[in-house]
């Protein structure tokens, strides 16, 4: 679901908020990267959460979407943010409503809780790539599969063999009308699949928020192409 078609709805929730919880002392904080979802789960935009007051706040949209109406109807959505101290997922929920240039209006913002999920909104893909190593037995360009993407991070199927802590350039096109993405990449998690396969889950280093907004421009083309599709 599109945010077009989220903000024509008219049957609104108008629940009330459930209570936020005490988390470890853990708070919700502007400047705050997050991830706007519906409550099934569907992406709608990432933002950074600011101008932090009480339960009410602004989210600044980095992601290309569509654009409601300033007059559309309030819709409750869930926000997912990532504690860069604690390095824990924060999720939250509130009622947004569109302002001008990109920019939402939060209120009756809610911490629901904290765990140590994934940060980021993952795009699952079956995409060829190649992974580049500068030294040891595994140095050159190998060919490999993207399969799925986040702002912070990704996941490859590889018959070559790499250990947690190795680092790699990952190349892969996510759209035939776009450039190349290049991420140096770190690998986190290593899953041997059988017969000579592995899966690599890695983070991407070295991203500033340039960077950061290309990846979510891509995957929010990719997302909008596969729902296309569907």
């Amino acid at each position: 679901m599109g945010l077009l078609e989220l903000f024509r709805k008219k049957d609104v929730d108008k629940k009330a908020p459930p209570a936020a919880p005490e988390e470890d002392g853990l708070e919700i904080y502007a400047g705050m990267r997050v991830e706007v979802t519906t409550f099934a789960g569907d992406l709608l935009f990432v933002a950074k959460l600011m101008c932090l007051h009480g339960t009410t706040a602004e989210l600044h949209q980095y992601s290309e979407t569509e654009e409601p109406q300033e007059d559309a109807e309030p819709v409750r959505v869930q926000i997912r943010g990532y504690h860069d101290r604690e390095r824990k997922a924060i999720y939250m929920e509130g009622t947004i409503s569109p302002l001008p240039k990109h920019v939402w209006r939060v209120e009756e913002l809610v911490l629901v809780r904290v765990s140590n999920d994934r940060a980021f909104f993952r795009l699952d893909t079956n995409i060829d790539a190649t992974a580049t190593t500068f030294t040891g037995l595994n140095a050159g360009e190998r060919p490999c599969k993207l399969l799925n993407i986040s702002v912070g991070g990704a996941c490859i199927s590889s018959e070559s063999s790499y250990g947690e802590g190795d680092k790699f350039l990952l190349k892969v096109k996510l759209l035939e009308d776009r450039d190349v993405s290049a991420m140096y990449c770190q690998v986190i998690r290593v899953i041997d699949r059988g017969e000579g396969r592995f899966e690599y889950g890695c983070r991407f280093l070295e991203l500033n928020e340039n960077d950061q907004e290309k990846i979510t421009q891509n995957i929010f083309a990719v997302q909008r192409k596969q729902r296309g599709k569907s």
